[in-house]
């Protein structure tokens, strides 16, 4: 369902939020310019948050050693005094160009965007989820098959299968199930890759007769016109069983593909994005890429090369956000507007 049919204006929507995506933020917010953020994820922080969360990373400047979620954390703080608004678990779909020059970009639930530049920060590409192998289940996504969650509440009162062994098959079989009208879990073996304290309450819950926990996997989907009525799964016995369900979470983990973004006009060299140097723009002017979603001669794909190209990046979109004003160089430390903006002064 559309979130809304009325565009969004604004000056850029940057795609992706992982580090490159919430840097042009920053850089983008000191030259007055305002933001919108589209990622597939749930939350900020593109790969260092979903895949590496707690992996050092050992050449940020200034951090002999850091986080992933910790350098999340420090961007987000950083770009806070400049108000990005965030559409998490949204995917950039269509984009057009307008007949005033602008772009009318729209994600897959419907939201639209009028916005002077577009920002391509979606390092490799989207995070989309690995779909289990069972024949005929695209009849039934988005009716009775999803592979994530964005409303609770369209899940009350459903029977509700959850198929996985991570933690977001964990974290949302606990979530759901005070809201559903039964609930399974369904995993190949007795042992899971999440954190142990979903695992224990997850347990307790099976142990308490709130929820089911299958040890299985799942191999064919019953139902009609895209309705589940039923799954089979072969257990650790090689018996097949039968389990009513209406719908189906399927929680496998998530691989990265170019996606949409493959069909904006761009041209493409082996997935990736060419731009200039100069200004980081594609070959659509007011498009950029930055991060490891782009290339050029002598690229490399580090996190503080993507923040090299973003400062870089933010002084051309100036140009076409704002052509009636003059771009002045100032830095952070001597610029008491600057200062202003960051809120240092306050």
């Amino acid at each position: 369902m559309s979130k809304t049919n009325t565009p969004i204006e604004t000056d850029a929507v940057i795609i992706g939020a992982g580090p490159c995506g919430l840097f042009t933020v920053f850089e983008m917010g000191l030259l007055d310019m305002k933001c919108h953020l589209i990622d597939i994820l749930d939350r900020p922080g593109g790969q260092c948050a979903e895949l590496y969360p707690e992996k050092p990373i050992f050449d940020i400047p200034a951090y002999p050693s850091i986080s992933g979620q910790e350098l999340t954390d420090r961007l987000m703080e950083q770009i806070e005094p400049f108000s990005p608004v965030f559409h998490f678990q949204e995917m950039a779909e269509g984009l057009e160009k307008l007949d005033n020059g602008r772009w009318r970009l729209t994600t897959d639930i419907g939201t639209v965007f009028d916005a002077t530049c577009i920002i391509i920060a979606a390092g490799g590409g989207s995070f989309v989820p690995k779909k289990p192998p069972i024949p005929g289940i695209e009849e039934f996504e988005g009716t009775s098959v999803f592979y994530a969650v964005r409303k609770m509440d369209q899940f009350k009162g459903k029977k509700i299968i959850i198929a996985g062994g991570g933690d977001s098959a964990l974290d949302w079989s606990l979530n759901l199930q005070p809201i559903a009208d039964s609930l399974s879990l369904v995993h190949r073996r007795d042992a899971f890759r999440a954190a142990p304290d979903s695992v224990s309450k997850m347990r307790k819950m099976v142990d308490d007769g709130k929820m089911n926990f299958h040890m299985g996997q799942i191999k064919k989907l019953i139902g009609e016109n895209g309705q589940l009525q039923a799954v089979e799964m072969l257990d650790a016995d090689k018996q097949i069983q039968t389990l009513e369900c209406d719908t189906l979470l399927p929680f496998f983990g998530l691989t990265m593909k170019l996606g949409p973004i493959a069909n904006f006009g761009l041209n493409l060299d082996k997935n990736v994005i060419p731009v200039d140097t100069e200004k980081f723009e594609t070959s659509q002017a007011g498009i950029f890429a930055v991060g490891d979603i782009n290339t050029y001669p002598g690229k490399l794909k580090l996190i503080l090369s993507g923040f090299h190209e973003a400062a870089l990046m933010s002084r051309q979109a100036f140009k076409y956000c704002r052509p009636d004003a003059k771009l002045r160089f100032e830095y952070t430390t001597s610029s008491s507007s600057l200062q202003s903006k960051l809120g240092v002064n306050e």
